[in-house]
């Protein structure tokens, strides 16, 4: 090997004779620029906040992430003179969480939080309180009069959240295979 020092630069120079060019590399583990290490998933059930989840679990084996399952349930009132009343049972949205956390592969940490109040303000608390570090959560892209009526709840996520959000919407080219393996819609 000869180091020569180079005019133009002020640099030096290595030059390796036949026998060094061999010289083994570094394997130093490329550290990412991401450190996810848990994520909220806000599940209403439907088979987009289903597809959602199914990013996160992408997302969770990754970067070796927690994976928290929410489900929010809110109460409506019935008329103005009664009290606000559960459309759903409590129960049922546990027993719907407990079914898909079992779908989440064993090597996953995962967990389910089941909350009551606006979905809104329940999701950014909750990812508050977990110290999550991204929100996965889906849209069904409603547009027109059915988004100024329904509102969009996942929207006002992205306004409040205390982290990063990832929106999953419905009918779009999906980047994370579905269960065929495929990452388009399946035939």
């Amino acid at each position: 090997m000869k180091i020569r020092p180079t005019p133009n630069t002020c640099g030096v120079l290595m030059q390796l004779g036949p026998d060094e060019s061999q010289i083994p590399a570094q394997s130093v583990p490329a550290k990412s620029a991401f450190q996810l290490k848990k994520i909220l998933v806000p599940l209403d059930f439907s088979d987009c906040s289903k597809k959602a989840l199914e990013y996160a679990v992408a997302f969770a084996q990754q970067f070796g992430a927690e994976l928290i399952l929410l489900h929010v349930v809110e109460p409506y009132p019935a008329v103005p003179e009664m009290a606000p009343y559960d459309v759903e049972d409590i129960q049922d949205g546990r027993r719907e969480l407990e079914a898909l956390r079992k779908q989440i592969p064993g090597t996953l940490t995962s967990s389910v939080a089941l909350r009551k109040g606006t979905p809104l303000v329940e999701i950014a608390a909750a990812a508050e309180d977990f110290g999550s570090d991204l929100i996965i959560i889906s849209t069904h892209g409603h547009k027109g009069l059915a988004r100024m009526f329904l509102g969009s709840t996942t929207e006002k996520v992205v306004r409040h959240a205390p982290c990063p959000v990832l929106i999953v919407r419905e009918l779009e080219r999906d980047f994370v295979p579905n269960s065929c393996g495929c990452s388009g819609p399946c035939k």
